[in-house]
C-alpha cells in the first residue's frame, strides 16, 4: 500500500494510501513533526473560501457558508478568546525569540531570528506576504493595555479579572513532547507577566491527534501543535469556513479555530483554484492579511530539524520536503545487510486515511511506491512514468460551456448544481455570480500513467480493480477520511488500463499540483483476508479496524512488513517482487525508543543506524550528535524545516 509524500499536496496520492498534508509535530508526528507529533495536514484535499471577518468576535456563530445551527455545539463564542483584543494581547505578550532560544540554544541569534514567522508561511516562501499583514512584535505594555480595554483589570496580585469577578484564565493543551514542554513553559511565564493565567495539559500524541479526540473534536482553548509547510501552500482545509469540524458535519475539516472570515475563505479557495502563480500570490496575500488581523492562530517559529546516521549507512538522504525513507530502495550498507532505524513514536495505524503522523508516513514509504516524490520543494516522478503536466500532453485545462443544472465547483470549494446565485470562477479567472444561460469555465483533466512492472508482494501485478477499489474506499464517507473535498472535486474517475487512469474534475477545479499524481492510490482488491473475504468485499466502515490494512498492509514497495511487535519494533524484509528488484539492504528494523536521548545514545553506540527528523528533531540532544559528527563518529545533518509551531485559539466553546 502506498501513502503520500512528506509534504503532500492536495490530491497527491501514492500508489496505495492517501496521506493528508497536515502535520502536527510534537512529541511525535510531523506535517508533517519529529516524532514528535506531526499532524500532517497535507493538505489533504481541496481549495476553499471564507467570509470576511465574521470571526467569532461577539457574534453568536460563524457566518455562512459554514454557520452551524444555533443550538448545536460550538456556536457559543469563547467568553475570553471571542474578544479580538484578548487574542491580540496574547500575541503582543509573546516573546517568540525567547521561546526559540529555549529550544535551539545551539543556534546563534541570527539563525534564531531567521526562524520567526509572522503568517502561516515562512518568510522565504514564494507565496509569503511582504505587505498588508499585521505583525505583533513583543510589547508587554501594549498587550496589557489591550487587556485593560477588554475589561480584564489588574487584580493587584499578578493576575486579572473582569467586573463579574471572573479570572482571566485559559487552558493550554499540547503534547507531552519535551520540545514543546520546553518552549511552552516560557510562553506560560510570558502570559503570566501580562496577567493571563495559563493552565497546561501535556497530552499523549495519540489523544491530541486522534481521529475522534483532541484537536479533531476541538477539545481545547489554546492548542499548540505544528503544521508542515510545503512547496505548495494549500490551506483550504485549514482556513475555509466550510472546513470547521462540527458534530453536524461529522467533524470534517481542519479549521480547528472555528474561524470564518469571508474574505479569507474566498481567497484561500481562489488561491487553490488557479494554476497561475501570480494570481495565487495575490490571493494568499489576502488570506495572510485577514489571518494576522484576526489573530486566530499565533505563528511562532519554523523548526530546525536534524537527522543522523551511522557511518555504515550509505544513501541516507534527509530532506526538508520529503521523508528520508523515500529512497529506501537505494540504500546500502558497508557491512552486513540490516539497518536499524529509531522512532520515538509508534504509528497508531499504517492506513494513511485515518493516521497522519510523520512516523506513519516514514514507515509506510517502505511499503509503497509514491506516484511522485517531493525532494527539495519540487516534484519528481517515481511511480508515474512522468509528471502528468499540461506541457507533456498528459493533462489538459480546457474552456467548456456550462449551463443551469450542471455540476460545477463553486467559490466555496464545493461541488454544486449551477443555479441562479451560485458564485464560481469563470475561464478568465474572474469571480462571477451565475444568473442564467451559459457560462465558460475551466475544466481540468489529468491522465496518470504508471511505470510497468508494479507488483504486490505476492507477485500479483497491480490492475484496474486495485485503482478502482482505492477510489471507492477513499471517497466513501464511512471510511473515516477526515476530508472528502478532493473526492468531491472529481467529476469522473476512469481506469483505462492496468497502468493508467484519467481524472476529470468538475468545471472550476484548478488543483495547482495536479501533475504530481491525481489518483487515489491502489489497494490489492484480490487479497484474501483472515476471515475468508476478499478486500474488495469489505465495507468502507470496517477498513480502519482491518489488521490487513492498519497493521500489515500488502506492499507494492521495496519492503514487506514481516512483523510488528507493538511497543517494541517493526521488522521489514526486502520484497523479492519489487519492480526494481530486491533491494540491497535485506532487512530494516524500526525500534521504538520513547526517549530521544536514549535513541541518540543508541545511535552513538551503534545499536541504531538512523534517526530521522521525525525522531531526532532539534532538541538539546542535537548538540550531542553534532559533536559526535565533528569527530567523525556519525553522519549528522541540520535542516531548515518547513514545519512551524503555532498556537490555535478556539473561538467557540462547547
Amino acid at each position: 500500500m502506498s501513502t503520500f509524500s512528506k509534504r503532500s499536496i492536495a490530491g497527491l496520492m501514492l500508489l496505495g494510501l492517501m496521506i493528508p498534508a497536515l502535520a502536527a509535530c510534537g512529541g511525535t508526528p510531523a506535517a508533517q513533526e519529529p516524532i514528535r507529533e506531526t499532524v500532517v495536514v497535507v493538505q489533504t484535499s481541496a481549495p476553499e473560501v471564507v467570509k470576511e471577518t465574521v470571526v467569532v468576535e461577539q457574534t453568536a456563530a460563524p457566518a455562512e457558508p459554514a454557520a452551524p445551527a444555533a443550538n448545536e455545539a460550538f456556536t457559543t463564542p469563547n467568553p475570553i478568546l471571542g474578544d479580538l483584543r484578548v487574542r491580540q494581547a496574547i500575541a503582543y505578550c509573546s516573546n517568540r525569540p525567547e521561546m526559540i532560544a529555549s529550544v535551539y540554544p545551539f543556534l546563534n541569534e541570527e539563525q534564531q531570528q531567521g526562524l520567526l514567522m509572522d503568517t502561516f508561511l515562512p518568510k522565504a516562501h514564494w507565496a509569503a506576504a511582504t505587505t498588508g499583514i499585521t505583525t505583533y512584535p513583543f510589547d508587554v505594555e501594549k498587550g496589557k493595555a489591550l487587556l485593560e480595554e477588554a475589561g480584564w483589570k489588574d487584580d493587584g496580585n499578578g493576575g486579572r479579572a473582569n467586573d463579574a469577578g471572573d479570572v482571566l484564565s485559559l487552558s493550554f493543551t499540547t503534547t507531552n513532547a519535551q520540545f514543546r514542554q520546553t518552549w511552552s513553559a516560557v510562553f506560560i511565564q510570558q502570559m503570566s507577566a501580562c496577567g493571563i493565567q495559563v493552565i497546561p495539559t501535556y497530552a499523549p500524541g495519540s489523544w491530541w491527534f486522534g481521529s475522534s479526540t483532541g484537536l479533531q473534536r476541538r477539545d481545547f482553548e489554546l492548542g499548540a501543535f505544528a503544521w508542515v509547510g510545503q512547496a505548495d501552500p494549500g490551506g483550504q482545509t485549514l482556513y475555509s469556513c466550510n472546513q470547521i469540524p462540527l458534530p453536524s458535519n461529522n467533524w470534517e475539516g481542519q479549521n480547528y479555530m472555528g474561524w470564518c472570515n469571508d474574505a479569507a475563505s474566498k481567497a484561500i479557495v481562489a488561491a487553490n483554484n488557479t494554476l497561475n502563480r501570480d494570481e495565487r500570490i495575490k490571493q494568499y496575500g489576502i488570506v495572510q492579511a485577514e489571518f494576522t488581523k484576526d489573530m486566530v492562530s499565533l505563528p511562532l517559529f519554523n523548526r530546525t530539524e536534524a537527522a543522523a546516521a551511522s557511518n555504515r549507512f550509505e544513501g541516507f538522504k534527509p530532506d526538508p520536503t520529503d521523508y528520508y525513507t523515500a529512497n529506501a530502495d537505494e540504500w546500502t550498507v558497508t557491512d552486513g545487510d540490516t539497518l536499524v532505524l529509531g522512532f520515538t513514536q509508534e504509528p497508531a495505524s499504517l492506513w494513511g486515511v485515518v493516521e497522519s503522523a510523520a512516523v506513519q508516513r516514514t514507515a509506510a514509504y517502505l511499503l509503497g511506491v509514491p506516484a511522485s516524490t517531493s525532494f527539495s520543494y519540487d516534484y519528481q516522478a517515481k511511480g508515474l512514468k512522468a509528471l502528468s503536466t499540461i506541457e507533456s500532453g498528459a493533462a489538459k485545462n480546457e474552456d467548456i460551456e456550462v449551463k443551469e443544472g450542471d455540476m460545477v465547483w463553486n467559490t466555496a470549494g464545493e461541488a454544486v448544481a449551477l443555479a441562479k446565485g451560485v458564485e464560481v470562477v469563470d475561464s478568465t479567472g474572474e469571480t462571477v455570480t451565475y444568473d442564467s444561460g451559459t457560462l465558460t469555465m475551466k475544466q481540468l483533466t489529468v491522465t496518470d500513467t504508471f511505470i510497468d512492472g508494479l507488483k504486490w508482494e505476492d507477485g500479483k501485478p497491480l490492475v484496474k480493480a486495485d485503482y478502482e477499489l482505492a477510489h471507492k474506499i477513499t471517497c466513501d464517507p464511512e471510511s473515516g477520511n477526515v476530508s472528502l473535498t478532493y473526492c468531491e472535486s472529481v467529476a469522473t474517475f476512469d481506469v483505462t488500463s492496468d497502468t493508467s487512469y484519467t481524472v476529470t474534475f468538475h468545471p472550476g477545479v484548478q488543483w495547482p499540483t495536479y501533475f504530481a499524481g491525481a489518483g487515489f492510490g491502489a489497494y490489492p482488491a484480490h487479497q484474501v483476508l483472515s476471515d475468508g473475504r476478499t478486500l474488495a468485499d469489505v465495507p468502507a466502515k470496517e477498513w480502519s479496524t482491518l489488521p490487513e490494512i492498519a497493521e500489515k498492509p500488502m506492499s507494492d514497495g521495496p519492503y514487506i512488513l514481516e512483523s510488528w511487535d507493538k511497543g517494541q519494533s517493526m521488522t521489514f524484509t526486502a520484497n523479492p517482487n519489487y519492480y526494481k528488484g530486491e533491494p540491497a539492504v535485506k532487512k530494516i528494523v524500526i525500534k521504538f525508543i520513547a526517549d530521544t536521548n536514549q535513541a541518540v545514545a543508541q545511535l552513538l553506540t551503534g545499536e541504531l543506524d538512523a534517526l530521522g527528523t521525525e525522531t531526532l528533531g532539534a532538541g538539546a540532544e542535537v548538540q550531542t550528535v553534532l559533536d559526535a559528527a565533528a569527530k567523525g563518529d556519525v553522519q549528522a545533518y541540520t535542516i531548515a524545516s518547513p514545519t512551524w509551531e503555532h498556537i490555535d485559539m478556539n473561538l467557540f466553546v462547547k
